[in-house]
């Protein structure tokens, strides 16, 4: 990753406009913010949320409070806590989140 013609900036979370996102069961809400090509998000699951795609795109998350399962569609499944991190590219491993408890999350892609 390079980053080119981008300033110094602070990002107040909790003044960017939050969205929903249903999952097959419960909800997630981002925050987002767009510098060029790269997208940065406060993301926050609710309890018992899976999400309803198998995502190819490349992402590098961190756990900032919960507990994020990851499953990968070779069956492979990680679980994130806080202060945890996963990245992974474009179209490299299809992957979904789940949580039982809810989780918040950093993420960059």
């Amino acid at each position: 990753m390079q980053l080119t013609d981008l300033p110094f900036g602070v990002t107040d979370w909790a003044e960017v406009d939050a969205t929903e996102h249903p999952g097959v069961t419960g909800t997630a809400t981002w925050r987002t913010r767009g510098f060029g090509a790269l997208r940065v998000r406060m993301v926050e699951y609710s309890p018992g949320y899976l999400a309803d795609h198998w995502c190819t795109k490349g992402h590098v998350l961190l756990c900032l409070d919960g507990e994020l399962d990851t499953e990968l569609a070779d069956g492979r499944r990680f679980r994130l806590a806080p202060g945890q991190s996963y990245q992974v590219a474009d179209d490299a491993e299809p992957h979904r989140s789940a949580t039982a408890t809810g989780a918040r999350l950093f993420i960059v892609d």
